[in-house]
């Protein structure tokens, strides 16, 4: 009936009909969750206008405290809803169920099915990465995005807006980074290290105040949107703009047009590193949320090897050697943010290094050993595995399905299935699992339809791991059998579960 599946359902006989005389009683900091309610009612032909004795009752109570901030409760009968959290983020996921209890517009009348339901996630961070460096995306496909992880209880967007194709995030400061660094000649066609290529330039950049409505858009439904700034490496367009941000700045190269790693790092010289302050303090702006990921993956060496400006730097630093300033650059600016009052993330190439901060959270993409190591050193880790996460793999090895990375699969049951927290975890190290996240990088997305078939259902599944606990993929996929009504309703282009392969 709801997706991810609530911790105790149990259904009743009967059914609560709403109609345009149906009221609602706004119980103390509920209003936004009314108004959310209100937006999914309309359709539906109730305005559900406020009173004091409604038939729905919404509101927060303190004294439910042992539902956490994102529990909730809701009870259905046959002459009242009433949905009551601890805290306004599990009002928000109470009306998202509610809103999943709802038939779709237009096919009957509008009936709710008596229920009782008490739910709790298993795991706090719950969420989706959108890679809008390779291929822009349309602000109006993220608030779409935003109201469809929501549905399903997923609360963080992870946007990667920077990488060697593209920059998307505007800087007042340095304007080049959209003007030069968010446009590409063309694009590479195929795998990295193809020789083919589109000759058709891409890019795209946001302004300040579509990502604030971003912001706004987001916060209404529960869901955080954490920035991502790649640095050191995946740094190319950056210095495409502004070239003496890099290791050798008298070289001028265009925007990278290839996929893969590019060789091209920032350097690790003061103007470079107050450059990257400038630009996190810009992105603590416009993104208020706790958490800004600084990237830290695939970051080649061998620049700095060569850069008489890196050498200094190590000298100067006292390290062992140029390898060194991966680790020295992640924990100065992990430093920098955590002075500024916000939690840095990094990918799990960071996690192992001994001089970054513990309270840097780390994203284990690689596979299971590395988040252990990072949970070692006392890092909280979030589980982002390409074998169970990436969702730019294809769902099925069949003909039908559209060009993803060329090798392997990631099924619906891949993603269900993942074990959080990984087996043979210590408990402390367990305990330091904050939850998992969707990971959809887009070097072979070029707009929003595809991207949307490759997240759903995957992204059902998901929500089902991290907020149910993945332990009944039987029951799960029963239930997404009914919920793929929903899916359907909302024209959501997904995969058909009953699509062989």
């Amino acid at each position: 009936m709801i997706v991810p599946p609530p911790r105790h359902l149990v259904r009743l006989p009967g059914a609560f009909a709403l109609d345009r005389s149906t009221t609602v009683h706004i119980g103390p900091h509920a209003a936004g969750a009314v108004r959310l309610l209100r937006d999914y009612l309309l359709p539906h032909g109730v305005p559900l206008p406020p009173s004091s004795d409604g038939g729905v009752v919404l509101a927060v109570n303190p004294a439910l405290s042992h539902l956490g901030d994102e529990g909730y409760e809701l009870r259905v009968d046959q002459h009242n809803i009433r949905l009551r959290a601890a805290a306004r983020a599990g009002l928000l996921h109470g009306v998202q169920s509610l809103r999943q209890l709802l038939p779709p517009p237009g096919t009957g009348p509008v009936e709710v099915p008596c229920v009782d339901v008490v739910d709790v996630p298993a795991f706090p961070w719950r969420g989706a990465m959108l890679d809008v460096a390779r291929h822009f995306m349309p602000v109006e496909f993220l608030h779409r995005f935003v109201d469809l992880l929501a549905l399903h209880k997923l609360n963080v967007l992870h946007l990667h807006l920077t990488d060697d194709q593209g920059w998307r995030m505007p800087v007042p400061a340095h304007p080049r980074l959209t003007e030069v660094g968010g446009w590409r000649a063309e694009s590479m066609v195929g795998p990295a290290g193809s020789t083919r290529f589109d000759a058709s330039p891409h890019g795209g950049a946001y302004t300040t105040a579509e990502l604030r409505g971003l912001v706004a858009h987001a916060r209404e439904r529960g869901v955080a949107i954490m920035p991502e700034i790649e640095m050191p490496g995946h740094a190319r367009a950056a210095l495409a703009a502004y070239p003496h941000l890099g290791n050798f700045p008298d070289c001028h190269l265009p925007v990278w047009t290839s996929w893969g790693v590019s060789e091209e790092v920032f350097g690790v010289q003061q103007s470079t590193m107050d450059f990257c302050e400038d630009v996190l303090a810009e992105v603590m702006d416009v993104f208020p949320g706790e958490h800004v990921h600084i990237g830290g993956d695939e970051c080649p060496t061998a620049e700095w090897h060569r850069s008489p400006l890196a050498l200094e730097r190590v000298a100067a630093e006292g390290l062992s050697g140029p390898d060194d300033l991966h680790s020295w650059f992640l924990a100065r600016i992990s430093r920098f943010l955590l002075a500024n009052g916000r939690t840095p993330v990094c990918w799990d190439e960071g996690g192992g290094a001994p001089d970054l901060p513990r309270e840097t959270t780390v994203m284990v993409w690689r596979d299971p050993v590395h988040g252990r190591q990072a949970a070692r050193n006392g890092h909280p880790v979030i589980m982002t595995p390409w074998r169970s996460t990436y969702l730019d793999y294809p769902q099925a090895n069949t003909a039908g399905e559209p060009p993803g990375q060329p090798a392997g699969v990631v099924t619906l049951q891949d993603v269900y299935t993942q074990e959080l927290p990984p087996p043979g975890w210590s408990e402390q190290e367990s305990g330091l699992v904050l939850g998992t996240q969707a990971q959809l990088w887009t070097e072979f997305v070029k707009d929003p339809t595809h991207a949307e078939y490759l997240a759903f259902p995957r992204l059902c599944a998901l929500a089902g791991s991290a907020w149910s606990g993945g332990d009944d993929w039987p029951a799960f996929l029963t239930t997404m059998r009914d919920h793929e009504r929903h899916l359907s309703a909302l024209s959501i282009n997904h995969r058909p579960l009953g699509a062989t392969g």
